[in-house]
């Protein structure tokens, strides 16, 4: 039910702008359509497929960022304590697994409503948000995946930090 009907027309598709920002980064990049692209951006730990849909019936620029690794059935319970751990810890977006599939991916959404357009910052924030997100826990989901590692264990030693040199 809506509380306002009011129709919007958009100057441009904010897909098109994430197209854009692809280019220039010269990231491969594949649209699936008017309202989807794909993008493949290679991080430290892994290489990231980010997924942007455009939701016009909500007006939201959809990121799904998935990396490289499959979660068995007998790892996913320890998988989902991981996820709940990590996203205690995120201000914006989160962890999902797609049990499925068995793949880990990392989502948020832009709100664009009432016809409002995404800044360069913006999109900037969306891809910077889920690189960072993915980079900083990989380790931890690969310590529970492929370790065998308990999940708080293995953020403990995802989240360990050096100070100094040797």
């Amino acid at each position: 039910m809506s509380l306002l009907e009011i129709e919007v027309d958009r100057d441009i598709n904010p897909v098109d702008m994430i197209e854009q920002v692809a280019s220039v980064n010269d990231w491969e990049f594949e649209r699936a359509g008017d309202h989807e692209i794909n993008i493949t951006v290679a991080g430290m730990w892994a290489d990231y497929s980010i997924s942007f849909s455009w939701m016009e019936d909500f007006e939201a620029l959809h990121l799904a960022c998935a990396f490289d690794l499959k979660v068995s059935e007998q790892r996913a319970g320890e998988v989902m304590r991981l996820l709940s751990l990590v996203n205690e810890q995120l201000l914006i977006g989160h962890f999902d697994l797609w049990t499925r599939e068995g793949v880990i991916m990392y989502r948020q959404a832009l709100l664009l409503n009432g016809g409002a357009e995404p800044t360069g910052s913006q999109l900037e924030c969306l891809f910077a948000s889920a690189i960072e997100a993915c980079e900083r826990y990989f380790q931890a989901f690969q310590f529970v995946v492929w370790a065998g590692r308990p999940a708080q264990e293995a953020l403990d030693s995802a989240l360990f930090e050096t100070e100094g040199n040797a």
